[in-house]
């Protein structure tokens, strides 16, 4: 019964209709990539200003500025650097169109053979390879296109730069405001708050890895502990950089 369920499944998702729908719908990139690197970013860097600030024997309210102030201005950067990244790519893309239509206009019999020599190292071969490549130069978004994705290796980034520039901005600050929620909320107390963002920020590094693992079909454990050896790593480090410089300044 196990088996028989996931082939149910796939055999219904190959149906002629089922494949129609598929090809049609929209292929936008999803913004998984852009809400996971946002949120464990968001959360890796606060926590380790958190932990550093602790580690240094920084006061609460330190601690809070500090990090809203880094919540802030770096869920900002990434996100505006994801967004230039994003735009970047569609408009290099854009400029390798504008340039492969300007050589098949100036010169289609040498892009021709590009694109017959594209397929031949397919496995195409004689009369099936003429009659393939005349399929593709005959239609010319067909011909830009392939010499884009085979020639010169290119595919659109996102097509929403903005898009994913909100979706990183927002996962880094929900995400991130997580490790500081315990010196924000009055009536926690003091002794108690390091203590609970340690282990507030320990579930959501492993939640983040969990459903990463989960919507990319791995093993959401493995996943969940990856993320959470990760981030606790990060906290470490930044925890024992701050009590190091403390213990510097101590010093006489």
């Amino acid at each position: 019964m196990k088996n028989e369920e996931p082939s149910r499944l796939l055999r219904k998702a190959h149906t002629p209709d089922a494949i129609r729908a598929r090809l049609k719908a929209d292929k936008s990139p999803s913004l998984v990539r852009d809400a996971v690197l946002g949120a464990m970013d968001g959360c890796v860097t606060t926590f380790a200003v958190v932990a550093g600030a602790i580690g240094g024997s920084l006061t609460e309210g330190v601690i809070i500025i500090l990090g809203l102030a880094n919540l802030i201005a770096d869920g900002f950067s990434m996100a505006v650097s994801n967004y230039l990244g994003a735009k970047s790519q569609n408009e290099e893309l854009d400029k390798a169109i504008v340039r492969e239509l300007k050589h098949i206009e100036t010169f289609p019999e040498g892009e021709k053979e590009e694109v017959r020599q594209i397929f031949a190292a397919k496995g195409f071969q004689g009369d099936l390879l003429e009659k393939v490549v005349n399929v593709i130069v005959g239609d010319r978004k067909s011909w830009v296109n392939t010499m884009i994705s085979d020639e010169l290796g290119l595919s659109r980034g996102d097509s929403r730069p903005v898009r994913a520039g909100v979706a990183t901005f927002l996962a880094f600050c929900l995400a991130g405001l997580i490790p500081l929620l315990s010196f924000l909320i009055p009536m926690i107390p003091s002794d108690a708050r390091f203590r609970i963002s340690c282990a507030a920020t320990a579930a959501t590094f492993f939640l983040i890895g969990f459903i990463k693992g989960r919507i990319l079909e791995k093993s959401a454990w493995k996943s969940g502990g990856g993320a959470l050896l990760l981030g606790g790593s990060a906290a470490v480090l930044a925890y024992a950089v701050g009590f190091g410089l403390r213990r510097f300044a101590e010093q006489p």
